[in-house]
């Protein structure tokens, strides 16, 4: 979850179904739970538009529970679980066993979203730190991709990285570096997700930051319900939207709307696994 709620005096009308993708991709981050469509419905509609996997995400214990029995019931879900880092604080080795239990779980794929916000602030540094670390671990136990919350916390995300030993693979959910911070991620070998705030008119750094990103570490996710790509900014985000942010991702990128999406359905199954 991004915390950049979308609303407000926005129009919540729904937008409407945009072009198929000519090859199907997945929407690597989205929150099924908080968007205001039934489950059912939000994979009819991702479908109808070549979003033929989802990974819904956790980011407390009952969203955690929700994730992996959601990824149980439907076959085009994943599940990730994990402790948000604005959830952390007085984190307990009780609600960290209570993850570990969750990820071990076959279809869940992921532990996330995790990670450090100083952008909030909302919970203490130190609670973040012990959650992260403690979320480190449990994704190498359980050999899960790691799903990374980063917000304004770029130097200590890569430092408790560097320091926990980061698992083998790594996903940087709602990418929000720079061209720099992309370098520094493709030398390491983490996975870069992009959301719809890469067609923001104010996101050079994160465009800057795509066209760094080597394709084969490029993912696309919604974050849905926020942010919503244009042209439908504003409006309630949800995984059938993502056509308009692949094809602005290919655009920047200079290559072919297929390789775009050949790349981002073979980096999903690499991530988390065959469905």
């Amino acid at each position: 979850m991004s915390g950049e709620e979308q609303g407000g005096q926005a129009s919540r009308s729904v937008p409407p179904l945009p072009e198929r993708l000519p090859v199907d991709v997945f929407d690597s981050h989205c929150h099924l739970d908080i968007v205001d469509m039934p489950v059912a419905e939000q994979l009819a509609s991702a479908k109808a538009a070549g979003i033929t996997r989802i990974v819904t995400i956790g980011c407390d214990l009952p969203s955690s529970r929700f994730a992996a029995d959601t990824a149980s019931e439907f076959d085009a879900v994943y599940g990730a679980v994990a402790m948000h880092p604005n959830e952390t604080t007085g984190i307990t080795d009780d609600v960290l066993n209570d993850i570990a239990k969750l990820a071990a779980l076959p279809k869940v794929r992921a532990v996330g979203e995790t990670g450090l916000d100083y952008y909030r602030d909302w919970a203490p540094k130190e609670d973040q730190h012990r959650s992260f670390r403690a979320h480190i671990d449990i994704a190498k136990r359980t050999g899960k991709a790691l799903v990374i919350h980063d917000r304004e916390a770029h130097d200590d995300v890569l430092a408790i990285l560097r320091e926990e030993g980061a698992p083998e693979k790594v996903v940087f959910h709602c990418f929000s570096g720079d061209g720099d911070m992309a370098k520094v991620c493709a030398e390491r070998g983490y996975v870069m997700s992009f959301a719809g705030n890469v067609t923001f008119k104010n996101a050079e750094p994160l465009r800057d930051a795509l066209r760094e990103a080597p394709l084969e570490l490029i993912l696309v996710e919604t974050d849905a319900p926020f942010l919503t790509p244009i042209p439908h900014r504003g409006k309630p985000n949800a995984s059938y939207l993502i056509p308009h942010t692949v094809r602005f991702m290919a655009d920047i990128k200079g290559v072919d709307l297929d390789a775009m999406c050949m790349a981002i359905a073979a980096n999903g199954e690499r991530l988390f696994g065959p469905w």
